[in-house]
């Protein structure tokens, strides 16, 4: 399996990971982040300024943002790599992400309320986007070659 393979299965995992923590935690815990509030405010935004209709139905809207979600935290993760450096790398990648997903929403013009409601709102943002980097690395760790590690 060649490199950019792992490295990939790697960010999907991540991926995976952070999205099933963050549509699991928020239905049971009333500060938990709601990352997928601002994908879809996201989505809506970018339709709207290109002139598009974003989806009317909520849970159509709330689908497109899990999916976008999946799709570029796959890409982001699986810079992590392979390989033994690839654990300084995911957990570098995955408290970046944390740390951009507390601090960036507001600036842009997405609202601070879904990653910054509460300190212990914040502290789960920046831990699940480390959880998902971790596991990424854990991933292209796990599928490295011997002379990898």
């Amino acid at each position: 399996m060649n490199d950019m393979i792992k490295a990939m299965a790697g960010g999907f995992a991540g991926a995976c990971v952070l999205t099933l923590v963050h549509e699991t935690v928020r239905r049971f815990v009333p500060d938990a982040p709601r990352m997928d509030v601002l994908g879809m405010r996201s989505i809506s935004t970018l339709m709207q300024k290109a002139g598009e209709e974003p989806p009317r139905d909520k849970e159509e809207l709330h689908n497109w943002a899990l999916a976008g979600d999946v799709v570029s935290n796959s890409l982001y993760y699986s810079l992590a790599g392979s390989g033994k450096d690839a654990w300084w790398r995911g957990a570098l990648l995955g408290a970046a992400a944390g740390a951009g997903a507390v601090l960036l929403p507001g600036p842009l013009g997405l609202g601070e309320e879904p990653s910054n409601k509460t300190t212990k709102t914040q502290a789960m943002t920046v831990g699940y986007y480390l959880l998902g980097g971790l596991v990424a690395a854990a991933v292209g760790y796990a599928l490295s070659d011997d002379e990898d590690q």
